[in-house]
């Protein structure tokens, strides 16, 4: 069924507000391509008058001193609108798309877990390279040119009109084929054609972006063949979905071109029967005038009904963009520079948390104090929330119920003073391809170079960088190829000594490293991190004797609470998974 266009823009909450915000600005970038065109036609009118006029051998040059004039000054001032119309154009439809990725990814961020959960990489790919850049073109190539033409449209029928109401009409019935009968032929014609072009451009970036992830495994499984085939199969079918569309147009721009010839023909002998009835030479002049001033709206008018077809890929988007987690501008908006935190103490106060309607609940009235300088270890089975935890500390996701504070103060309230109060040392940290050196200075850009090497040295990197004949200016590979596991992660924690935050969170770091380096990172980790307040989360007993205190997850609560060595030595299911764990 088709969709009402109209209704859709109404609908639309991603471009349709950027009207309003820049609206001044459109304005001007719309009279500057009507003034383009319209010195474009004057200059081909003026141009051919004086043509006329020269050929006649005037008996004096002041007899086409005017028209003279006349053209250099549209010969001018049609580049010189066109070039600013371009700068205006650009300069707004930036100014939208820049807001709108903005918020597209603030949509797509980790607070918006949902998002992650219903998109493919593909999709998101999708979105961000063909749906953002489509509402791009679609104003430049298809909303202002439009709207030019169809202004354009009026002026040329009413100034027509006022020398024959008869060829204003004929004016108004052909140029009315192109501009309006053409566009609606070709969007009913192609409308399905383009969600089926669409529909097979994501198909192919989902294979893509699957097959470039896990490159490596088709290769071992000697299935690579069995990829590129359909991978190419999957871009025939794109291809020919483009050579359908391409036979139309060109069809349609040969009915264009007929049309075109047929205005011609018709202001031709309109003006040769309106201005040679008198039988003066000096009427003749305006033949060639009336008939070469439109030949420049040919572009203005040519481009509509190719542009105008994408319009149901304009729909097509702002619904993928609409179906974004939502953005709630009170929580994006926030003075984070003016609060103050004194102290690191961390609160969850009867939270609820699931990542959707359908899901169960990963915490439910779920309370949790933190003092400062305390380390805390969280354990629980996977997919219990250890890590969901964290998250909700960061802020990047929002507690359907309850509060989370520090110092008194919602996390989701902190905005640029989160990366000062909270560091991460995750499972993998994302090494650069840059120096050790660079890599580190991340923590903290303003850092002097003394406090990188001691934050180096204090990682326990030493004895790495030692070995190394350009030290921290040794260029770590992509993605820290160059080093191992634990090497890779001393890097990161040397990062976050130099961000000096006073809350760490420990993600499960030992996690692919063998029991000796798990060993030894964690003896750095917690020697390094004395007197800050840690949230650890493992799913290793052995090593929580770092940890002040331990609590398990279970079922969105804290099953088991205490202390290490008191439940080392009271509880049995503690000293039971214990003993698996410290044998496993």
């Amino acid at each position: 069924m088709k969709k009402n266009y109209l209704l859709l823009s109404k609908e639309d909450h991603w471009v349709r507000p950027f009207f309003k915000k820049y609206k001044w600005l459109l304005v001007v970038v719309l009279l500057l391509g009507f003034l383009t065109f319209f010195a474009a036609s004057a200059l081909m009118f003026t141009s051919g008058y004086l043509i006329s006029k020269s050929a006649a051998k005037p008996e004096n040059i002041l007899m086409v001193y005017v028209p003279i004039v006349l053209t250099r000054a549209f010969g001018i001032a049609r580049p010189s609108l066109r070039y600013v119309e371009r700068l205006g154009s650009h300069n707004w439809v930036l100014k939208m798309t820049s807001d709108i990725r903005l918020k597209l990814y603030q949509a797509m961020e980790t607070r918006a877990a949902k998002s992650k959960s219903e998109y493919q990489t593909g999709n998101i790919l999708g979105i961000l390279a063909e749906d953002v850049e489509h509402i791009q073109n679609l104003y430049l190539r298809t909303i202002f040119p439009a709207i030019i033409a169809l202004i354009l449209y009026v002026v040329i029928v009413i100034a027509l009109g006022v020398f024959s109401i008869p060829l204003a009409l004929v004016i108004l019935l052909i140029l009315g084929v192109i501009l309006i009968v053409l566009p609606l032929t070709s969007v009913l014609v192609n409308n399905a054609r383009v969600y089926r072009q669409k529909a097979k451009r994501h198909v192919l970036y989902n294979q893509l972006t699957d097959a470039v992830l896990g490159v490596g495994d088709w290769q071992y499984s000697g299935r690579y063949q069995e990829f590129l085939n359909g991978y190419n199969e999957a871009e025939s079918l794109v291809r020919d979905e483009d050579k359908v569309m391409n036979q139309y147009s060109r069809r349609e721009s040969l009915i264009k071109q007929a049309l075109f010839g047929l205005v011609v023909i018709v202001i031709f002998v309109w003006a040769g029967h309106y201005f040679g009835k008198t039988g003066e030479v000096v009427y003749l002049n305006w033949i060639a005038a009336f008939v070469l001033a439109f030949f420049p709206l040919i572009d203005a008018f040519a481009p509509i009904s190719d542009s105008v077809k994408e319009l149901p890929l304009y729909e097509d988007t702002v619904q993928r963009l609409s179906t974004l987690p939502e953005i709630k501008e009170e929580i994006t908006i926030n003075n984070s520079e003016e609060l103050e935190i004194n102290q690191a103490d961390i609160s969850f106060n009867r939270v609820n948390f699931r990542y959707d309607e359908q899901s169960k609940y990963l915490l439910k009235e779920f309370n949790l104090k933190i003092p400062e300088g305390e380390v805390v270890a969280v354990l629980g089975r996977s997919g219990v929330g250890k890590t969901t935890l964290s998250k909700l500390l960061r802020g990047d996701l929002l507690p359907e119920k309850g509060q989370i504070t520090v110092d008194e103060v919602n996390t989701f309230e902190l905005g640029e003073k989160q990366s000062e109060l909270i560091g991460v040392l995750n499972q993998s940290p994302h090494i650069f391809n840059t120096t050790i050196r660079n890599n580190i200075r991340l923590g903290n850009l303003k850092a002097s170079e003394e406090a990188i090497e001691a934050a180096a040295s204090q990682a326990g990197l030493a004895s790495v960088v030692d070995k190394l004949p350009l030290g921290l200016d040794t260029v770590v590979e992509e993605g820290g190829k160059r080093f191992s596991g634990g090497e890779q992660q001393r890097i990161a924690l040397a990062r976050i000594l130099l961000q000096d935050a006073p809350i760490i969170i420990i993600d499960e770091p030992t996690i692919g490293l063998d029991p000796i380096t798990e060993k030894k990172l964690l003896e750095t980790v917690f020697d390094v991190l004395k007197g800050k307040t840690v949230l650890w989360i493992t799913h290793h007993l052995v090593g929580t004797h770092y940890a002040n205190r331990i609590i398990f997850l279970e079922d969105g609560y804290i099953t088991m609470d205490g202390t290490p060595q008191e439940l080392l030595k009271e509880n049995k299911q503690f000293q039971t998974l214990y003993q698996l764990d410290l044998y496993e």
